[in-house]
């Protein structure tokens, strides 16, 4: 990390190898220039929560980890592959190793669930096409929906239920990294404290990491191991989150600070 980075703390979480580095990123949208000497690591087996304010290039960072965006500068490695410079044949493995979900769950509108779900599987492998089916039907249970909703395309789910299938599809392939962007966003606080439940069981259960873009403090406190503020266009800081309060930055103070903050971490608390 650059000096300048602020660094919470060292938790036994994270005396583990670094699945995803980044370092001296630059994202520049024309004369906007969004992250700059942007350093991040992601540690194997840990759930990152990535915050910061309006603006900030948070799904931006997520997009160009995963290769939607090109970066105008610096270097990212995923799971030892510099995904940026290095060789596309190199990229595309790496690809198999992880998923996406995205906010609204970017599912095809035209396909079944089940068949977006085998989508995957279709693109990277040679499987017979019962055996995708089966796949997918695991996949789409192993996230909680019922195997009726195979058949129902995406506008016959409701909101929660489109999240989930988006994460069955992201799990697909079997990914050792999953990247959810705001994934409670839009759900009501019973079906967020459900989703989060989902992340964190199957988190534990297939030793993923997790790289989640959101803005709930409810998640931030019941599933996540390890904070990454961005501000200033950079990592601002990262740590645990009983460390945030500690961070003296406006913006930090008033997010990890307010009454929300104390209210998801009293909740937090009590699960």
């Amino acid at each position: 990390m650059m000096d300048d980075v602020q660094h919470a703390p060292t938790s036994s979480k994270t005396q583990r190898d670094a699945v995803i580095r980044v370092r001296g990123l630059r994202n520049q949208f024309g004369t906007q220039v969004v992250h700059e000497n942007l350093d991040l690591d992601v540690w194997r087996g840990e759930v990152l929560g990535v915050v910061g304010g309006s603006g900030t290039g948070k799904s931006v960072l997520l997009r160009t980890i995963v290769g939607l965006n090109k970066p105008a500068a610096g270097s990212i490695e995923v799971l030892g592959v510099d995904v940026v410079n290095g060789p596309e044949q190199d990229r595309r493995r790496i690809e198999r190793h992880w998923g996406v979900a995205f906010q609204d769950g970017a599912l095809f509108s035209s396909l079944t669930v089940l068949q977006n779900v085998m989508a995957p599987l279709r693109e990277h492998t040679g499987l017979s096409e019962k055996l995708m089916e089966s796949l997918g039907a695991l996949k789409i249970s192993l996230v909680g929906l019922p195997q009726l909703s195979c058949g129902k395309f995406p506008s016959e789910l409701s909101g929660g239920m489109r999240k989930r299938a988006a994460l069955a599809r992201a799990l697909a392939l079997d990914p050792e990294i999953v990247f959810l962007d705001e994934p409670t966003a839009g759900l009501d606080p019973i079906g967020a404290a459900a989703y989060d439940e989902l992340i964190g069981e199957l988190q534990q259960a297939l030793g993923l990491t997790v790289f989640m873009v959101t803005h709930d403090l409810d998640s931030l406190y019941a599933i996540c191991d390890r904070i990454a503020v961005l501000a200033e266009k950079r990592v601002l800081v990262e740590g645990p989150i009983e460390d945030m309060t500690k961070v003296d930055h406006p913006w930090v103070q008033e997010y990890f600070t307010g009454p929300r903050a104390r209210a998801a971490q009293q909740k937090g608390q009590d699960r």
